[in-house]
């Protein structure tokens, strides 16, 4: 099987695309997959270091307001079509599968244009712009969320959970004893993204003394350009403050308590893993589509939310506490969580390609 993937921009589109082509990988030894990203973002670097074949195309990303910049956009947009369609004629793919990031709009529409089967995948629980988009071209829609297969009430849209979190099921928990924690003691974990958030950092330089001297430990990952800023304060031995962690997922399987944002991505993990989540969504996010991600958990009494507008200490104290002290309200959560888990959606999407593969396509070009 010949497979060309399209995903970028961020990580939360980047690493759903690459946990696919490790299973197309996995599953048949002799697959064929070249993955096109944009030359300037972060998937040019990450994705060789992967051991695939990279092909970097210029295109950016239309503004939601009128602006001049747009035109430029449009312009880049028709020539990587015109790019994009050559890369498919050299490569010659069975399928084409966009995974998120304006990308994936060039290289799926062009695969339609010339014929060619194609799938995307969503990972929030509304659609993007570029989904959106390519919702129409595609022939099947692959999203990770129920709630939006629901309401979309499409044949096409398939259910299939984010395929990052079949990684994460079979990755090795860490010790806690490398981050400097107890192996007796409840953890606390606070993260706010890889790179941290400078609004949650200034409030928690004062909250986190509420923590001090506690019964749990709290681990507190800044970020690594906010790091500085923690350096000089002091806080109880049962408080750590990191910069960054290299792998989150590790860690996960030992925390009790999660305060985090709520990208699709960190959503299929606690899911995955079963972990008690308190979510602060980015208000600062497209669509404001991590509340409506967090609220698909929420509504289910699956997760907790603590918008940022209303973070104070003493409600976040409060809300930790009762999840680290109430064994009952914590196992309702556990239980209702389950809900959300697919243990193996990276498979299921496998098997899905294979059929699409597999079935003549009579769509006219």
């Amino acid at each position: 099987m010949r497979v060309i993937i399209s995903a970028g921009g961020t990580g939360g589109h980047i690493y759903p695309a690459l946990a696919i082509a490790n299973k197309i990988k996995e599953k048949d030894k002799s697959a064929e997959i070249l993955y096109i990203g944009t030359k300037n973002r972060m998937e040019k670097d990450i994705v060789p270091s992967y051991g695939y074949k990279f092909i970097g195309i210029s295109v950016e990303g239309l503004k939601r307001s009128l602006s001049p910049r747009n035109i430029k956009s449009v312009i880049l947009f028709i020539n990587s079509i015109r790019k994009c369609k050559n890369i498919i004629k050299k490569f010659k793919p069975d399928v084409v599968i966009g995974v998120g990031g304006y990308v994936s709009a060039p290289t799926v529409y062009a695969a339609y244009k010339l014929g060619i089967k194609c799938c995307i995948h969503e990972q929030n629980s509304c659609f993007g712009m570029t989904n959106k988009f390519l919702s129409k071209y595609a022939d099947k829609v692959f999203v990770s969320f129920k709630s939006l297969e629901e309401k979309m009430n499409d044949k096409k849209i398939i259910y299939t959970g984010n395929p990052c979190s079949e990684n994460a099921i079979n990755i090795v928990p860490a010790l806690k004893s490398d981050y400097g924690l107890s192996d007796t003691k409840k953890l606390v974990l606070i993260v706010m993204g890889s790179l941290g958030s400078k609004t949650i950092n200034n409030k928690m330089k004062t909250m986190l003394t509420l923590f001090n001297n506690k019964d749990y430990e709290v681990l507190f990952v800044t970020g690594k350009n906010y790091y500085d800023e923690y350096k000089n304060l002091n806080y109880t031995k049962n408080i750590k403050i990191v910069p960054y962690i290299d792998n989150m997922v590790s860690l996960l399987k030992k925390v009790d308590c999660l305060v985090s944002r709520a990208g699709a991505t960190t959503l299929s993990e606690i899911s995955s893993l079963n972990v008690i989540s308190i979510l602060i969504p980015s208000p600062y996010v497209t669509e404001n589509h991590q509340y409506k991600n967090a609220m698909d958990l929420v509504s289910k009494e699956a997760a907790l939310i603590l918008e940022e507008k209303d973070l104070k200490g003493d409600n976040l104290l409060r809300m930790v506490e009762k999840v680290l002290n109430n064994k009952v309200y914590a196992n309702k959560i556990k239980k209702n969580l389950k809900e959300f888990e697919v243990k193996n959606s990276a498979s299921m999407i496998y098997d899905e390609i294979v059929k699409l593969v597999g079935i003549k396509n009579e769509r006219s070009n």
